[in-house]
């Protein structure tokens, strides 16, 4: 088995499409055309880790080891370190970060089943869809596709490449000063050309069209962009739904913060209201607050909210309880580990 595997199946149930794009989710060091025996799931590759190396093929993480990318790198730095060991024992580093958060199946649902929500939904979805249609000549019509998959077009619920294609002919006239990829200036053209047509999420338009146009031949491309009432629904940040009776805002905070393993609540509004809708989201989900009020949520739980929008969700009528970044991302690792060993029997887990 390679490592490259393990991410495939990986990235079939988390597509890196679904990144934010400001995250680097990925492959951070090493390489995917080796051998995996052993895996090690982190949150983060902490320095404490770098004696379990040895022996480990691939690490993989929640939050990026390369977040940000660096300007220098230090051996003796603890980023330099990490890449030290990484190399020197020829092991893999990948990040699962913001597509397990907005994935179905990913970090939300596994929250939400943690609280007890009953018909789970996201608190923001991903997303609105776009159909983008362009008309390529024959011959580059794979390479203009592969160019705006990779941009995040073609994910229709976990099927991912999905498009359209048609034959048919193009007309143009290239006008005096056009630099024509086909044809003269002056003459009329009659060209093969397909329509090729796919679905991308609104806030991803503008990467999916960039990305099209620097792959496409032409010089002055016709392509149409379209809005569409059907929605992904599927993926999203957070998770909203019903318990299965009302209970009060105390105990579920503090059912859920058992089930995190005895995290200590930050909570602003009243703990003693009688709740039934509940939205969450781990990690930094203090910003959704304002969207989990305006979906009817009565209790919203998150990993980390800053202390002004905590007072202003209270002041709101909303009861906030902040269980802590780690804690809320924490059920990452264990799930990771058993999606793993059920695909890969054969393969050692390491859960850290």
């Amino acid at each position: 088995m390679q490592r490259q595997d393990v991410v495939a199946f990986l990235e079939e149930r988390f597509p890196s499409a679904l990144a934010e794009e400001w995250d680097h989710t990925g492959l951070q060091v090493g390489p995917l055309h080796a051998p995996c025996r052993r895996v090690m799931i982190t949150l983060d590759l902490r320095l404490g880790l770098l004696d379990m190396l040895p022996g480990v093929d691939l690490v993989l993480t929640h939050h990026p080891l390369l977040f940000r990318p660096p300007q220098t790198v230090d051996p003796e730095s603890p980023l330099g370190r990490k890449l030290q060991a990484l190399l020197s024992q020829g092991t893999a580093c990948y990040a699962i970060h913001t597509p397990y958060d907005v994935a179905q199946g990913g970090l939300g649902e596994r929250l939400a089943e943690l609280i007890g929500i009953r018909e789970a939904r996201p608190l923001e979805p991903r997303g609105e869809l776009v159909k983008l249609v362009v008309f390529v000549p024959q011959g580059h019509v794979e390479e203009v596709a592969q160019a705006v998959f990779s941009a995040g077009a073609g994910q229709i619920g976990r099927y991912g490449r999905c498009s359209f294609r048609t034959g048919g002919t193009g007309t143009f006239l290239p006008q005096p000063g056009t630099h024509p990829f086909i044809g003269e200036v002056g003459k009329e053209q009659h060209t093969p050309e397909v329509r090729l047509e796919t679905v991308v999420p609104r806030e991803r338009v503008g990467k999916a069209v960039s990305a099209m146009l620097a792959a496409h031949p032409y010089e002055e491309v016709a392509y149409d962009l379209y809005p569409l009432l059907n929605q992904a629904g599927l993926h999203g940040l957070g998770r909203i739904g019903t318990l299965a009776q009302p209970s009060p805002a105390r105990e579920v905070i503090e059912s859920f913060a058992t089930a995190l393993g005895g995290a200590t609540p930050q909570v602003y509004g009243d703990e003693r209201i009688r709740v039934e809708k509940v939205a969450v989201c781990g990690g930094s989900g203090g910003r959704l607050w304002q969207t989990a009020l305006a979906s009817g949520a009565q209790l919203y739980l998150t990993g980390e909210i800053g202390y002004h929008e905590g007072l202003q969700a209270e002041e709101a009528g909303l009861t906030v309880a902040a269980l802590g970044h780690r804690q809320t991302e924490a059920p990452f690792t264990s799930h990771m580990a058993s999606l793993l060993k059920e695909r890969f029997p054969q393969l050692e887990v390491i859960e850290r």
